[in-house]
């Protein structure tokens, strides 16, 4: 992995959020990464109920103050920054009032998911990509990690495929387990199609579940990784059918080398 950049996009991530598969993986691999040699940068949203003065966020001024435009709404897009001490990893966090200020990630008090969560996972896409090319950072590959995040492979592939900073990135989307149960918002197809992404791309939104939300990530992805042992059956017979490189689950002791191989092999040939 030695100079390759890797960019890590995902919904949670310790020691910000409780552990769980998507958070601890979204931890131990841009770990492997740094301490092989490649350079890395994490993007996550600035969720309510992450503590900014324990872990020291702080806004980064020259980053933040674009709008992002979330369907026919202007959005103001906030970008903080905080180091995770004992890796000397950076985290950028994707905030804005309106999305991200409420005390929870993805459900209220009664359990029931959030009514917008469909465009703060737009809004977290674009505002990822934005604040990418404000870095002018080209990575050689961009690691997807949970549902919040699903959207940015379609996204890169779609609304910004004309941006030349991408033009050589590699998307490889990383498949957990089912994380909520019931959909997102039914307008939710409407909402990217206003981005002039053609609704033959997102079909599979008319049913906003965790399912299709996964299937139009790998079907944008260049390759999978399945990070959890027990894939949802319909998730996992459409992976099967795709012609790209798929990578079969491995336990935390032993994806160092699985997935460093994977990188080099298979995504980067």
């Amino acid at each position: 992995m030695n100079g390759k950049k890797i960019l890590f996009v995902s919904s949670e991530l310790v020691p910000y959020l409780p552990e769980n598969e998507v958070s601890l993986m979204s931890y131990e691999t841009p770990r492997m990464v740094n301490s092989n040699g490649g350079q890395i940068r994490i993007f996550m949203p600035r969720y309510g109920n992450i503590n900014e003065r324990r872990h020291q966020l702080h806004e980064v001024i020259r980053l933040s103050g674009m709008n992002l435009v979330i369907n026919d709404m202007d959005m103001p897009l906030i970008i903080k920054v905080a180091s995770i001490p004992r890796e000397r990893i950076q985290v950028y966090f994707i905030d804005n009032d309106e999305y991200f200020k409420r005390k929870a990630t993805f459900t209220d008090t009664d359990g029931n998911l959030f009514p917008d969560n469909d465009q703060r996972a737009i809004f977290f896409a674009k505002g990822v990509v934005e604040t990418v090319k404000k870095l002018n950072w080209t990575p050689d590959i961009i690691h997807v990690h949970g549902w919040m995040a699903s959207l940015l492979p379609l996204y890169l592939k779609k609304y910004y495929s004309d941006e030349p900073l991408f033009d050589t990135s590699k998307i490889v989307t990383s498949v957990y387990g089912k994380s909520f149960d019931g959909e997102l918002d039914q307008d939710m197809i409407k909402k990217i199609a206003f981005d002039g992404i053609p609704e033959d791309s997102i079909a599979a939104l008319k049913t906003p579940s965790y399912n299709n939300l996964l299937k139009v990530a790998v079907d944008h992805s260049d390759a999978v990784i399945l990070a959890a042992e027990e894939i949802p059956e319909d998730l996992q017979n459409h992976i099967s059918n795709l012609e790209k490189p798929v990578l079969p689950y491995v336990s935390l002791q032993e994806f160092e080398e699985a997935y460093a191989n994977f990188y080099n092999t298979e995504v980067l040939k």
